[in-house]
């Protein structure tokens, strides 16, 4: 199973899934599912805060430049309000350490907001300057910052 884990990692996978539902336990390669579940566990903490980030990038533009404010920047604002309840939805313990998360996304959401809006990243808080709660809240929108 190690090499075909190497040649094929898709037909690996499949593989591993048939022999799990045939009940042939002992024939699975249980180290490298093990890594692809722990993996998988990374991935959507990834998707999260890189979701997170975008959205909170959006809302940043949206409060930082009250004279662009349009139907598109709305939309992406909804959109990605549902994708990351989406992501909690499917996986709620990604509510553990939000803080945490929130604070790394924050970090790429002044990156990802300083082209856009032409502003040196410097301009915007250092830290977070919406609650979480804010954040999801489809009501939510920043008011004009100057």
């Amino acid at each position: 199973m190690e090499a075909l884990y190497d040649l094929d990692f898709y037909k690996c996978k499949q593989e591993n899934a048939r022999l799990l539902r045939d009940g042939r336990l002992f024939e699975i390669d249980i180290e490298n599912i093990i890594e692809e579940l722990e993996s998988m566990g990374r991935s959507e903490k990834r998707a999260f805060v890189n979701r997170l980030a975008v959205l909170i990038a959006h809302l940043l533009k949206w409060g930082y430049q009250p004279e662009r404010r349009s139907k598109s920047r709305r939309n992406t604002i909804d959109t990605q309000r549902i994708d990351v309840a989406a992501l909690l939805n499917d996986s709620p313990s990604l509510h553990h350490g939000i803080e945490e998360r929130l604070s790394h996304a924050y970090v790429k959401a002044r990156i990802l907001a300083e082209p856009d809006t032409e502003l040196d990243r410097e301009t915007f808080p250092s830290t977070c300057p919406y609650e979480f709660e804010q954040i999801v809240d489809k009501s939510f929108f920043p008011e004009a910052v100057r």
